[in-house]
């Protein structure tokens, strides 16, 4: 589903379904935390965030794992945090204003840390296609939001 505004009685139409039964499907979603929350996309030129980089994140020993994750938490610009297979242990999606915002990140906020080995930072270029959109199938035939 693309449009995150629609009726009730629009998608009930589209699910062949009451509209108050729609509604109530929709609840059944969040409670079984299927649908985990609503928000508006937001062009990130737009509102200033004109550098996208990743960043993969090799930690020394496990046991600083925890320290790294509560700062990547806590860093607004991190976006995306994947622990991943290969050389590296995490990479990370960022926005911020500028090269300048992404030395800060990577040289105070995450090479502060205690047990950071290595960081790897590629900055994107220009972007083909992001999107939130899951590859599901419709929702008439799809299993996991039926009962």
């Amino acid at each position: 589903m693309t449009q995150g505004r629609i009726t009730w009685s629009e998608l009930a139409g589209i699910l062949e379904l009451s509209a108050p039964a729609t509604a109530e499907r929709v609840r059944r979603l969040e409670e079984r935390k299927i649908i985990k929350g609503y928000t508006a996309l937001i062009d990130p030129e737009a509102v200033g965030c004109e550098l996208t980089a990743f960043i993969a994140v090799t930690l020394e020993r496990p046991e600083h794992r925890a320290a790294f994750l509560q700062r990547v938490q806590e860093l607004a610009e991190i976006q995306e945090c994947h622990h991943v297979t290969g050389e590296d242990d995490y990479l990370l999606k960022v926005r911020c204003r500028n090269t300048k915002d992404l030395e800060q990140l990577v040289s105070e906020n995450l090479k502060g840390l205690p047990g950071i080995l290595r960081t790897r930072t590629t900055i994107v270029l220009s972007t083909t296609k992001e999107t939130p959109i899951l590859p599901l199938q419709s929702p008439a035939d799809s299993e996991m939001v039926k009962e």
